[in-house]
């Protein structure tokens, strides 16, 4: 059975998640600043992140880092298209759709629009968004995958058969 068209429906649905909630903060960003709360330990905010996690890279031209996740998606793009199981299909959408939502941003604005702010006490992580769920959601999930998966050689492992 084919697994490619569930990741790529999984993958747009997170793309069109990622920009639709991103559009809707930048349209509200004047009601946004400096920040607004929402339940004790979210606050809802506005932060142009011109680096990869933690702002990591941040002096690298945005087309450097779009370039790089670019190439990232097409790998992962043709582990999907190999990929024999439901799940690894589902880790795989919400990844490229994640990415491709980044990569847009980095694109159209030099940076990516984060406006997720969780903190306990003074203790803040730092701002993410959608796509960053997406991403870090299929990554978690294709770990614990691996972790549980009976057989360490099957048609998914690392991408290839």
């Amino acid at each position: 059975m084919l697994m490619w068209p569930l990741g790529l429906g999984i993958a747009g649905a997170a793309f069109l998640a990622d920009q639709l909630t991103k559009h809707l903060v930048l349209a509200n960003a004047a009601a946004i600043l400096p920040a607004v709360p929402i339940v004790p330990g979210l606050n809802l905010v506005l932060v142009r992140n011109t680096g990869v996690t933690f702002g990591f890279l941040a002096d690298l031209p945005a087309w450097t880092l779009a370039a790089f996740a670019g190439a990232v998606v097409i790998w992962l793009a043709v582990w999907l298209r190999r990929s024999g199981s439901p799940l690894t299909s589902v880790t795989l959408g919400l990844m490229i759709g994640g990415a491709l939502g980044n990569t847009l941003d980095r694109v159209r604005f030099a940076g990516v629009t984060d406006f997720i702010d969780v903190y306990l006490g003074r203790y803040h992580w730092p701002a993410f968004n959608l796509a960053d769920v997406a991403i870090v959601s299929g990554v978690l999930l294709l770990v614990a995958q691996s972790l549980l998966r009976s057989s360490p050689a099957t048609d998914d492992a690392v991408g290839g058969r």
